[in-house]
């Protein structure tokens, strides 16, 4: 190692998942929704394209604000309690930033979204991972002990599972001493989400995405929810990291994204119809899994390993979610496509059991 290098801050980094270039594919790795964005969205980027394109030479709004009141409209909040970022991964980047400053350690399961432990990491924040029980749930209890902030998904991923809301409550009654984040970002798929605690409790902030039921992970666009002086906070470390967080495009189309709220309601309605379907589907041919209220399927089998498995589908052109890791490493993540997708997904495992 030379000189320079040993004060260089080092972090093993999120590995994400795979992006192949070309187009036969069917993709199914990514939690991507299959359907387009609500036809507002094309109609609002054709309006911003025919612009002046002098526009572009100017910065952003650096308070979102035009989206930051939608999205306060839409959720029946004030201005005050919503945070705007790119992505949610921006906005909980934020958050650990922002809140998670203890010298206690934080806490979230040992098998849930992999980018916890790399912001801890890069950041410098002790934490600490609490198993899930041996049907992949989370254990309230285990997070009674005195800790430096707690976050968890809900839906959790990889596994799909949702935490009932009088659960997700007692974990916050336990810890109203530190800030309790819940990240969202699959909750549109047969959760309630825990944003009504927001106002019996001072100390939560739920976070969502445009990026899984609003198909608009190609725009990067996410959100925190919490009380006013949460998002104060938030605000004041984005202005002193970032202040033009958001791109002029992404300001312009996430709005038309909450104005159809059929379109949406319709998309959501067809993921959790082809999931429901699916998921008999895969038992017919001998897979497990726990019931999935997310966008994806968590599954093993019995008799075929994983690995082998997830190879064979990438070698026909079929992705879905591999991960090398404890605990979980006899499981492969797969998410909902379209009806005709997964009918070919299940076409070739039909094929390849035997």
């Amino acid at each position: 190692m030379k000189v320079w290098e040993e004060n260089i801050r080092k972090v093993i980094p999120y590995i994400p998942g795979e992006q192949p270039k070309q187009k036969d594919i069917i993709k199914l790795n990514t939690n991507e929704n299959p359907y387009p964005p609500a036809p507002g969205v094309r109609k609002a980027l054709i309006r911003f394209s025919e612009m002046d394109y002098d526009w572009l030479r100017k910065y952003p709004d650096p308070t979102s604000d035009v989206l930051v009141e939608s999205l306060a409209n839409y959720y029946h909040l004030k201005k005050d309690q919503v945070f705007a970022g790119v992505g949610s991964d921006d906005v909980l980047a934020m958050a650990f930033l922002t809140f998670f400053n203890s010298q206690k350690p934080i806490l979230f399961p040992d098998i849930t979204y992999s980018f916890y432990d790399v912001w801890a990491d890069l950041f410098q924040i002790p934490y600490e991972r609490q198993p899930l029980d041996e049907r992949f749930r989370i254990v309230p209890s285990d997070y009674y002990k005195k800790n430096g902030g707690i976050i968890f998904p809900n839906p959790n991923a990889p596994t799909g599972i949702l935490m009932p809301l009088d659960e997700i409550e007692d974990i916050i009654r336990h810890n109203q001493d530190v800030i309790v984040i819940i990240d969202e970002a699959y909750i549109d798929f047969g959760g309630i989400s825990a944003l009504p605690l927001i106002e019996k409790y001072d100390n939560v902030l739920i976070v969502q995405t445009f990026s899984k039921s609003r198909s608009m992970a190609g725009m990067r666009v996410g959100y925190a929810m919490g009380n006013k002086t949460l998002i104060k906070y938030l605000n004041d470390v984005k202005y002193s990291f970032n202040s033009y967080t958001m791109n002029q495009t992404a300001l312009a189309a996430a709005p038309a994204a909450l104005e159809d709220e059929a379109y949406f309601q319709g998309t959501r309605k067809k993921i959790m119809e082809t999931r429901e379907r699916v998921k008999e589907e895969l038992r017919e041919l001998g897979f497990s899994f726990e019931d999935s209220m997310a966008n994806f399927l968590f599954v093993t089998h019995e008799n075929y390993w994983a690995r082998d498995i997830f190879e064979a589908l990438k070698r026909s052109g079929i992705y879905v979610r591999y991960f090398n890791q404890p605990r979980i490493d006899n499981h492969l993540r797969i998410s909902i496509g379209t009806d005709e997708e997964m009918d070919q997904l299940i076409a070739f495992l039909k094929t390849y059991l035997k």
